[in-house]
């Protein structure tokens, strides 16, 4: 298949240096806001790449459940192949892509565990047979014989916690964050001219508040 041929020429926004706020997190709630009122469809869905201790990189496809005064969080299985990743190389990036607007937010940080009480909180909010499902995956990513297996699993813990009774929480379940150290704004524009606004961790005051450089990025 050759795709040569296929292009388009993104239109829809500028991002101008001057009139970015001081903090990225406004520009990230603000272009966050924007996308779910545009209804793009999962907006908070996001790429999130790892990499193993022999530098073997992967992503997928994680949620954001939220933004923080210092990162972003999201929640999966601690034993996970992402999960190991974590444990043995906290580094790791994050990325937004909405091409109903043209956008990409690119996020790179450290990765770390957060309260268990927390992370046992969000678990009860999930959708009963969501809460379930968590326990299927021993450990995600692992081998399994056949979809019929996990099927007759899933059933048996239904049974086990029929709905409308507390599923616990998993102990190798729960949330990271990834601590943002630098994020990237990128807004499409015409004849691949596009406006990539990147912020830096610049100092810390005596409050400990982060203060941040921009740079305008070679498109």
């Amino acid at each position: 298949m050759d795709f040569t041929d296929q292009r388009l020429s993104y239109e829809k926004g500028v991002l101008d240096q001057q009139s970015v706020p001081e903090s990225p997190f406004e520009l990230l709630k603000a272009w966050m806001n924007e996308a779910i009122e545009q209804k793009v469809q999962e907006p908070y869905a996001m790429s999130l790449a790892t990499c193993s201790v022999d530098h073997t990189p992967s992503v997928r496809i994680v949620l954001l459940r939220e933004i923080t005064d210092t990162g972003i969080v999201f929640y999966t299985n601690y034993e996970s192949a992402k999960g190991h990743d974590i444990a043995k190389n906290p580094n790791a990036e994050a990325l937004f892509f909405w091409h109903e607007l043209e956008r990409q937010i690119r996020i790179s940080g450290k990765v770390t565990k957060i309260d268990a009480d927390k992370s046992a909180a969000y678990f009860q909010k999930r959708p009963h047979d969501s809460q379930v499902g968590a326990w299927v995956s021993q450990p995600q990513s692992g081998e399994v014989a056949n979809r019929e297996v996990m099927q007759q699993t899933f059933e048996e813990l239904q049974a086990e916690y029929p709905e409308n009774t507390p599923v616990p929480t998993p102990t190798f379940w729960g949330g990271y964050e990834v601590t943002i150290e630098k994020i990237e704004f990128w807004q499409g524009r015409a004849n691949r001219m596009h406006d990539r606004i990147v912020y830096t961790q610049d100092s810390r005051n005596s409050e400990s508040v982060v203060n941040w450089a921009t740079k305008r990025l070679l498109p």
